[in-house]
């Protein structure tokens, strides 16, 4: 395996790993250090930076997943004006879509979608889900729907299933 080959798989076991503490950060605390979210772009460079030298990744792509992840920054800071994402899940979102790109974007929304729905239903159904989540004997949905969802854990995973199709790609 070619050297810059082998730094960016570095980089994207790198990447896993920060999503993998995002996920467990948010999921006992209801918080996402910055310092994840800013370690996941920093290892998009390195990523990134790899890939260039090695002839695998071309400056149009590069900046065109940088383009993807201030969309999704943007959409994702009026979603946190609206109260239904917090400030740690868009910086986490936002960074985690430059590994995306424009390539892998829609499946990384999508199964990003799909895990914070399923939780979604968890919690409504009584699944202690976050810190703050009450028991769920004797509540109202209302109350189970305002205690919050820690979506990073969904965000994770959607990373996670972009770096496995980088890993094959």
């Amino acid at each position: 395996m070619p050297l810059f080959a082998l730094l960016q798989a570095g980089c994207l076991l790198a990447f896993a790993v920060l999503l993998l503490a995002a996920g467990w950060q948010d999921l006992r605390t209801m918080r996402i250090a910055n310092r994840l979210s800013v370690g996941v772009a920093a290892v998009f460079v390195a990523w990134s930076l790899a890939g260039l030298a090695g002839g695998t990744l071309v400056l149009g792509d590069m900046a065109l997943a940088i383009a993807c992840a201030i969309g999704v920054f943007v959409i994702g800071a009026l979603a946190f004006a609206a109260g239904a994402l917090g400030g740690g899940d868009v910086k986490l979102l936002a960074a985690a879509s430059l590994f995306a790109g424009s390539t892998f974007l829609l499946e990384f929304l999508t199964v990003v979608a799909l895990v914070g729905g399923a939780m979604g239903l968890a919690l409504l159904a009584g699944a202690p889900i976050g810190p703050e989540a009450p028991a769920a004997g004797g509540t109202t949905v209302r109350t189970r729907l305002r205690s919050g969802l820690p979506y990073g854990p969904a965000i994770a995973a959607g990373g996670l299933w972009v770096a496995a199709r980088l890993l094959g790609a």
